[in-house]
């Protein structure tokens, strides 16, 4: 018996497939035969026949046997389809992932072991398992399925604590990089208030230095205003001297003259006797009153 690494549940299965693409196979082959059995009692009824009948014949023959293997053929394909699609559904059911590898349908060693097997191990298979064939495939319960979901469930296990781990790692890093840019946000913060610090200062600078520079210009205009002023003051007291001076002449001048008039000399013999009589009166005086 060619062995396929199949299990015996697995076995049946096989067979009961082989046996479903054996009957449609012989279907399709009664198919074709009675397409020719059509062609000979339809047309086959004359002794002999020109090149041109044979020709259309065999022409309208080949498009019947072309359409029905062209439609057994897209129906096995089709079929195959189907079949994948229930054990991909099944191994889904138990977490599991099944590969296929498209170069071993061409593998002839592989292909004459498949017929090997139909040829002896079919019929025999098929009796003994008889009970087992059903149409839909069962369920896998066998303890090698069973072990295979534990370790696919270790697996993922590990799988997720190596996510968990990586996560922890990530959630970390990101904690790390949160605060960096805290700590840059607050950075940038500072230096925008340094920033504006500066401005201001700057700001204060040219205002001190546009004050400085007004006061500077200020003082000039004092300096200059002051040294006129001085010098206005010097000239005006050249000038009041000069004026007190011809005024004292002036008057020297007009003491001068009016001492040189008779009312003048008149007057001063008229104060020279009021002074002779008011030492007269005191001389009285003095002498009634001599405490006084």
């Amino acid at each position: 018996m060619a062995d396929f690494g199949f299990n015996e549940h697995h076995q049946n299965e096989v067979i009961n497939y082989m046996r479903f693409a054996r009957s449609k196979r012989v279907l399709r082959l009664k198919t074709i035969d009675s397409c020719f059995e059509e062609l000979k009692d339809s047309r086959l009824v004359e002794e002999t026949f020109t090149v041109d009948e044979v020709k259309e014949m065999l022409d309208g023959l080949q498009v019947v046997v072309r359409g029905e293997v062209e439609v057994e053929l897209i129906n096995t394909a089709h079929t195959n389809v189907l079949l994948l699609r229930q054990l991909f559904s099944q191994a889904e059911k138990f977490y599991l992932r099944l590969q296929t590898d498209i170069s071993e349908l061409e593998n002839r060693e592989l292909l004459e072991q498949v017929a090997e097997f139909e040829k002896t191990d079919f019929k025999t298979a098929s009796k003994l398992n008889q009970e087992l064939s059903k149409p839909k495939l069962a369920p896998l319960n066998e303890a090698g399925v069973s072990e295979l979901l534990n370790k696919e469930i270790a697996r993922l296990q590990e799988e997720n604590d190596k996510l968990k781990s990586r996560l922890r790692v990530l959630e970390s890093q990101a904690m790390s990089a949160l605060d960096e840019k805290t700590k840059a946000e607050r950075a940038l913060k500072d230096l925008q208030q340094i920033q504006g610090e500066q401005q201001e200062i700057s700001s204060l600078e040219d205002t001190v230095a546009a004050l400085k520079e007004d006061y500077e210009r200020s003082l000039s205009a004092n300096a200059a205003s002051q040294k006129d002023l001085k010098e206005n003051l010097i000239s005006s007291k050249h000038e009041l001297l000069r004026v007190q001076e011809q005024l004292a002449l002036a008057e020297k001048e007009l003491d001068k003259k009016f001492q040189q008039t008779a009312a003048y000399r008149n007057m001063k013999e008229i104060l020279t006797k009021k002074n002779e009589q008011i030492k007269e009166i005191r001389k009285r005086l003095q002498r009634y009153e001599p405490n006084e």
